[in-house]
C-alpha cells in the first residue's frame, strides 16, 4: 500500500512537474546577431561581443547568441536593418545612413560640427529617439542608439590642412549628410559602405575616406593611405555617425517576461552611451597604427576649422529646410539635438586624449 501511495504520488509529481520543465527549456533561448564589421574590428571584439557575453551571463546562460560579424549571414549592409525588421536575423547592428532619408530626423547628429563627446552624444541621441522621434524605428525593438569618436580626413597623396586642399579629391562619405558635407567642402563625395573602403582605395576609385581613428585598422587604412587630418577638440569633431542596435519585435515579445528584463537591463540610454565611450575609447589604437608607420598626422587648429565650418553650415541649412518640408519643424529638432548634446555633455567626462 506504501509503494502504491509513493508511485502515485511520484506520477503526479511527474505530471505536474512536466509543464514547468517544458516551460523551462522554452525559456532558453539562442539570438542570431549580424553586423558589417569586420571579426577583428574593436567594434566587435570591445562592443558586440562584451554585450552578448554580458547578456549571457546575467541570463544564467538561457539567452546565448550567435555571432556573425563581415555580414555572414548574406546581405548587404544596406539590408541589415530590414532583416532585424524582417525576422531573417534576431537582432543586427547597422548605420542607419545606409539607406538615405530613411531616417530623417536622426540625421541631426550626423550635420557637421554637432559632437565631440561620444559617449555623451549617444545618451542625448536616445533621449532624443524617444521624446521627438520615437516612431523614427518602430518597426523593431531599439536597444541602443549611439555614435562613433570624432569623424576626420584620410588620404593618399595630398594632405588635408584647409577645406581648399579637398578641392578635386574623390572622398568616400558613410552617410547623405556627410557626403554633402564633403560636397560644400570641395571634394567629390562617394558614398559607399565601409567595407568597399579598402578595394576603393586600392583601385583609385577614391582618393581618401572619412572615417574615425578607431576603424582604421580594420579597413587598413592606416595601409592604404599616408596622410591623417584630424581636428583639434577645442574647434568641435568635423562630424559623427549614428548607429541603431536593433531587435526583431516578435522575437523580443516572444521571450519569457525574465529574460526581456534581462535585455532591457542591457538596452536604453545607459547602453547607448557605454557603447559611445567604448568605441571612442578605442581611436588611440587606431592612431597608434598610423603612428607605427610614420604616416603623417595633422591636426587642424581651432582657428583654421573655422572655415570648414563655415562651408560646411550649408548642409545643417539644407537638413532644417528638409525636415520642414517633411512636416517638422527642423529648427527645433536641431535645437534640442543641441540642448540634449549640451546637457550630457555636462554630465560625462571628457574623453581621454587619442
Amino acid at each position: 500500500m506504501i509503494q502504491r501511495r509513493t508511485l502515485l504520488k511520484s506520477t503526479a509529481a511527474v505530471a505536474l512537474g512536466a509543464p514547468g520543465l517544458s516551460g523551462l527549456a522554452q525559456q532558453s533561448v539562442t539570438l542570431k546577431f549580424h553586423t558589417f564589421m569586420a571579426p577583428q574590428s574593436n567594434v566587435w571584439l570591445t562592443m558586440h561581443k562584451a554585450w552578448m557575453d554580458k547578456v549571457e551571463k546575467d541570463s544564467g546562460g538561457r539567452i546565448k547568441f550567435e555571432g556573425y560579424p563581415a555580414m555572414q549571414l548574406g546581405g548587404t549592409p544596406v539590408q541589415l536593418y530590414d532583416q532585424a525588421k524582417d525576422g531573417v536575423v534576431d537582432i543586427v547592428w547597422t548605420l542607419p545612413g545606409n539607406t538615405a532619408g530613411r531616417f530623417p530626423r536622426i540625421e541631426v547628429f550626423e550635420l557637421p560640427f554637432m559632437m565631440n563627446n561620444a559617449e555623451a552624444t549617444s545618451k542625448a541621441y536616445w533621449e532624443y529617439v524617444q521624446t521627438v522621434a520615437p516612431d523614427e524605428f518602430k518597426d523593431t525593438q531599439v536597444l541602443a542608439l549611439q555614435v562613433h569618436g570624432p569623424g576626420m580626413f584620410h588620404t593618399k597623396e595630398k594632405l588635408i590642412k584647409t577645406a581648399d586642399d579637398l578641392r578635386g579629391l574623390k572622398v568616400r562619405g558613410p552617410t547623405r549628410q556627410i557626403t554633402k558635407m564633403l560636397g560644400f567642402l570641395g571634394a567629390t563625395p562617394v558614398g559607399m559602405p565601409l567595407p568597399q573602403i579598402p578595394d576603393a582605395l586600392s583601385k583609385g576609385t577614391i582618393d581618401g575616406c572619412v572615417i574615425p581613428w578607431e576603424v582604421v585598422p580594420s579597413v587598413k587604412v592606416h595601409e592604404l593611405t599616408k596622410f591623417h587630418s584630424e581636428f583639434d577638440p577645442a574647434g568641435g569633431a568635423l562630424y559623427t555617425t549614428t548607429f541603431v542596435m536593433a531587435m526583431n519585435k516578435a522575437k523580443y515579445n516572444a521571450l519569457a517576461p525574465d529574460l526581456k528584463k534581462v535585455i532591457d537591463a542591457n538596452s536604453g540610454m545607459a547602453t547607448s552611451g557605454w557603447l559611445g565611450k567604448v568605441q571612442q575609447g578605442n581611436d588611440g589604437i587606431g592612431r597608434k597604427s598610423a603612428v607605427d608607420r610614420k604616416n603623417t598626422i595633422h591636426t587642424i587648429s581651432a582657428a583654421d576649422a573655422q572655415e570648414f565650418k563655415r562651408k560646411a553650415r550649408l548642409v545643417e541649412v539644407e537638413w532644417a529646410q528638409d525636415m520642414d518640408k517633411r512636416g517638422f519643424d527642423g529648427k527645433k529638432l536641431l535645437e534640442t539635438a543641441r540642448a540634449l548634446i549640451e546637457k550630457h555633455g555636462k554630465a560625462t567626462p571628457a574623453p581621454k586624449k587619442a
